[in-house]
């Protein structure tokens, strides 16, 4: 008699039916990249704001101007490297028409990526400025992004904040906020 070596049928669809159930619980962990992806462009402006944070704070001590608060008028605002400074980091707000703060200092902001959008600041924030993806609703009743400076876990949205300055010990400071992306 003749041994035959391979596979039986049914020992065939027993393996095409597991592999098809280790897919199926599979494919939406490797699938649902967006979300990933989001966050990490997200953190990739905060990584630009923080930077360039650091290079006008540089010039503006430079120039002796880190301890100058910015003023309602463009022509008595610092301005380092045609940016316009709050204590020697860039404004979150325009002085201006040619004076935009953070808008000069980040290549890009706004732009074809990012969108200047409305969020709801709770605590003591001082001027502050977000931005997100490109097609986010700027209108603060239909985003829902909160950001809350005393309890940091209920900020929620997926954008990026700029906060300045408040005066001259404290430091300007931009955070990523991904848990809603």
């Amino acid at each position: 008699m003749k041994r035959q070596g391979g596979f039986t049928l049914i020992e065939l669809v027993v393996v095409i039916v597991i592999l098809g159930i280790l897919a199926v619980t599979a494919a939406p962990r490797f699938l649902n990249l967006q979300q990933d992806a989001r966050a990490a462009s997200l953190q990739g402006l905060n990584g630009a704001m923080s930077g360039a944070l650091g290079i006008v704070y540089g010039g503006s001590a430079i120039d002796g101007e880190e301890t100058d608060p910015k003023t309602a008028d463009a022509a008595t605002t610092p301005i380092t490297n045609g940016v316009a400074t709050n204590f020697g980091y860039p404004t979150a707000t325009a002085i201006g028409a040619q004076d935009r703060g953070i808008e000069d200092a980040v290549a890009g902001l706004p732009g074809n990526d990012w969108v200047l959008v409305n969020v709801t600041e709770t605590g003591v924030v001082p001027d502050a400025v977000a931005y997100s993806f490109a097609g986010t609703d700027p209108v603060q009743a239909n985003n829902g992004f909160v950001y809350d400076l005393t309890t940091p876990a209920n900020t929620t949205g997926c954008f990026v904040i700029y906060v300045e300055a408040a005066n001259a010990t404290t430091e300007a400071f931009s955070e990523a906020v991904t848990n809603g992306c």
